[in-house]
């Protein structure tokens, strides 16, 4: 990929899920927002960042589709750990019991 941003290199998008791309989605939209407004007004610094984004935006939009139609896998969910619980007095002492 020689234009866009390296944060988001499609192998980036392959391993996100599908609510993180709708975050990347909204957040690259924003930023191409902000940009055409200081293009607007002379602001802009770099000009060939609203292409960079552009191209971004059409990235995500292309993993989410190739996604709704099969053509991509879509990521499954990293399972977190459960979380210890306390046992409880009762069946702490049950425990040592069976084991002695």
């Amino acid at each position: 990929m020689a234009i866009g941003s390296k944060e988001l290199a499609i192998n980036e998008l392959d391993t996100m899920e599908n609510g993180r791309l709708a975050d990347e989605l909204k957040k690259a939209k924003e930023e191409l927002f902000n940009l055409r407004f200081q293009a607007a007004t002379g602001q802009a610094e770099e000009r060939g960042r609203i292409r960079a984004v552009k191209r971004d935006i059409a990235r995500i939009y292309t993993v989410l589709r190739e996604r709704e139609l099969g053509i991509r896998a879509t990521p499954t969910p990293a399972e977190k750990p459960a979380k210890k619980t306390r046992a409880k007095k009762s069946e702490a002492a049950a425990t040592t019991e069976e084991t002695n």
